[in-house]
């Protein structure tokens, strides 16, 4: 398994208009949502480069402005979600 690390300097990281402690979160939820708008990344693996649940994700994307993306990988996993349910 392959991983990579992103460094990012002290300057860029002490311009980011957020509260220290929410930083690495808010890089990891703007980088997967980018990602996600751009078709980079599924909506499952966005939200877990995110760090979120199905839920927390979506309404992220919906107060971002971005459409979702309703893929075959969606819909399975809805699917296995309903059996499972069922």
């Amino acid at each position: 398994m392959s991983k990579m690390i992103l460094e990012i300097s002290d300057d860029l990281v002490e311009a980011l208009r957020v509260p220290t402690e929410e930083k690495q979160a808010r890089v990891r939820q703007e980088l997967a949502v980018r990602l996600y708008e751009k078709g980079l990344l599924s909506s499952g693996k966005a939200r877990e480069l995110a760090q979120m649940s199905k839920w927390e994700f979506h309404l992220l994307l919906r107060q971002e402005g971005i459409v979702r993306h309703y893929d075959v990988e969606e819909l399975e996993e809805d699917l296995s979600t309903l059996e499972a349910l069922g």
